[in-house]
């Protein structure tokens, strides 16, 4: 990967934590799932299905910002890497010739 651009490098790692964040909340939605089919009255299994259903929905949601933010990132990084490429180096400036020790002695 040493030889591999950064923005590739940068939605690799997006996708790992968007499989990760997916993964997590699955395991999530499973227990709270198992918890409401072992549930005693219809109250507490309505209440469960649904947390299992809105833990779905905003770890989808909060999937989808990582992703679009990971995106945002490596466009822009390859994007001023592009513009970077095509900018010409600046000149350089002569250098200065230093003062001799003399001529400062005889103007003081």
């Amino acid at each position: 990967m040493a030889d591999a651009d950064l923005d590739v490098v940068i939605r690799q790692l997006a996708k790992q934590q968007y499989k990760g964040l997916m993964a997590a909340a699955k395991k999530r939605r499973d227990r709270y799932a198992g918890l409401a089919a072992k549930a005693k009255n219809s109250e507490a299994k309505a209440q469960l299905k649904l947390m299992a259903k809105s833990t779905m929905e905003q770890a989808a949601a909060a999937a989808r910002r990582l992703q679009i933010s990971a995106d945002n990132a490596a466009d822009s990084y390859a994007r001023s890497m592009r513009h970077a490429a095509e900018t010409p180096p600046p000149a350089k400036k002569p250098a200065a010739k230093p003062v001799k020790k003399a001529a400062r002695k005889a103007k003081a």
